[in-house]
């Protein structure tokens, strides 16, 4: 049983989805690490995989096709976001072309939410939610020739063409009983990340999901597509499980020795408490990595400050939002701006660059003065960075419901969209096209500013991951 994992590229002018987190076109590549697990389980199944990512090699449509017509995989896969179903589409009819008789599985939240928009065939299935279950068994199904209505979790044609959905799998407690993600097929890829400033990256997550109740938060595309299907059958968030802290250690000691110097933690909240905080930091020390991760401002106290500070963390992603307690109550973050400027001033203290995440237009509270506010106190603060993006009312969130029954979808109801440049939201008293000149002319400037270009310049260690953090800049502000 030969496996084939496909990444295409765009077929039309605008920049491919990207698939990892899920919810903006691609500003510098990222390793797909849910991907790459699945194809770690299949492996250690002894399956025949490999793993062609068209957008890293830049290649054309043509060239995609002329590569897809000498396959011969029984069975093709594809990570699906919101933003790739177009391309999925068009990858998949390609894919017919040449092989008819192929089975074809989609993973990811888009399969998960938009069931019937990538439900072509009866060749076709849809693995929702968390597929790392589910996707051995539809292979082993398939290589048996065992009905698909005995596999949890999936999607897919019943002979009258009827969407049949099967019962939602169950979830992975043990994390840590999951094979290490199977990056040998990205290792002629030098990934840079320009937020970390030694090359190459790779993406470790430690944890799956977070408990806090946002309502308009897309976390990691793995963690939506969790919550989409746990939402739907028992009518709440998943739970969090975590990898524990040596299990993490052995897979640091591995990407040390494969010659990574840099790690992107993509968990949805990094940092839930000191011990396992410490445990994790003290393991990246002893095997050098620079590192950073995403996290709560509320978890940020002085001796989490202190950890942070005694290693070598180029970033604290902290999702702020903004900076008016009404509209942090509003969207249910669940801290306040007290707390955002503590944990602010405790990363300063301690030397830790702090990267802050805006989000635009989260509430109808939201007014061109309360973003301009934000907007000023953020620029403010001593941060490395600031990303400015326009709220999206995804389907499977509460934002989107209440937007939905608001009749704040500008064209009445969600299509997928870049949130770096463009919104698809608007308030009676707040255009999209206000917001979206507010982001631009945001991005601008606070990324030109001389002192933060200054910044930057002096922290990159090579004359390649500074021309490459040049580069996202740019995709970033024009695509």
């Amino acid at each position: 049983m030969q496996i084939s994992f496909i990444v295409p590229p765009s077929f039309d002018d605008n920049m491919p989805a990207e698939r990892s987190a899920g919810c903006t076109r691609m500003v510098y590549p990222m390793p797909n690490i849910y991907e790459l697990t699945i194809a770690a389980i299949f492996e250690k199944e002894n399956y025949k995989v490999d793993y062609f990512d068209f957008v890293i090699k830049n290649a054309t449509p043509t060239e995609f096709e002329d590569k897809i017509k000498t396959l011969s995989a029984d069975i093709f896969c594809f990570w699906s976001v919101n933003l790739s179903i177009e391309t999925d589409t068009e990858a998949f009819s390609v894919i017919r072309k040449y092989h008819p008789n192929a089975w074809i599985l989609f993973m990811g939240p888009a399969g998960t939410y938009f069931t019937d928009k990538l439900l072509f065939d009866k060749q076709t299935i849809i693995v929702r939610g968390e597929p790392d279950f589910s996707v051995l068994q539809v292979v082993k199904a398939i290589e048996d020739n065992t009905p698909l209505s005995e596999v949890k979790g999936i999607s897919y044609l019943s002979i009258d063409n009827e969407i049949k959905k099967n019962q939602t799998q169950t979830l992975i407690k043990n994390l840590d009983d999951l094979p290490f993600p199977a990056r040998h097929h990205i290792e002629s890829v030098t990934y840079r990340n320009p937020k970390l400033k030694r090359s190459p990256y790779t993406s470790v997550v430690t944890s799956r999901n977070c408990p806090f109740q946002c309502i308009y938060c897309v976390p990691s595309s793995l963690t939506f597509a969790r919550e989409i299907e746990s939402k739907d059958s028992k009518g709440s968030k998943p739970p969090i499980y975590f990898r524990t802290p040596e299990n993490v250690e052995s897979e640091l000691k591995l990407l040390a020795e494969k010659g990574y110097k840099s790690i992107a933690f993509v968990d949805d909240n990094f940092i839930f408490n000191t011990n396992r905080l410490r445990a994790i930091v003290d393991a990246l020390n002893k095997y050098d990595f620079h590192w950073g991760c995403q996290a709560r401002a509320d978890a940020i106290d002085e001796e989490t400050a202190q950890i942070l500070g005694n290693s070598k963390c180029d970033y604290i992603d902290l999702g702020v939002e903004s900076f008016n307690d009404e509209i942090l109550k509003f969207i249910r973050k669940g801290l306040n701006r007290e707390q955002i400027y503590n944990a602010i001033k405790l990363l300063n203290k301690y030397k830790v660059p702090v990267k802050l995440n805006i989000l635009i237009g989260t509430s109808p509270l939201e007014s061109k003065e309360t973003i301009k506010e934000t907007i000023r106190e953020a620029k403010k603060l001593k941060v490395s960075q600031i990303m400015f993006n326009i709220v999206s009312p995804f389907p499977g969130t509460k934002f989107y419901s209440i937007a939905k029954e608001n009749g704040w979808l500008k064209e009445g109801e969600y299509r997928p969209t870049d949130v770096q440049r463009h919104s698809i939201l608007e308030y009676p008293h707040i255009s999209a096209e206000e917001m979206e000149r507010i982001l631009f002319k945001s991005n601008l400037l606070f990324f030109l500013r001389p002192s933060i270009i200054w910044r930057h310049i002096k922290e990159f260690r090579s004359l390649k991951d500074l021309t490459s953090a040049f580069k996202a800049l740019k995709i970033k502000f024009f695509g």
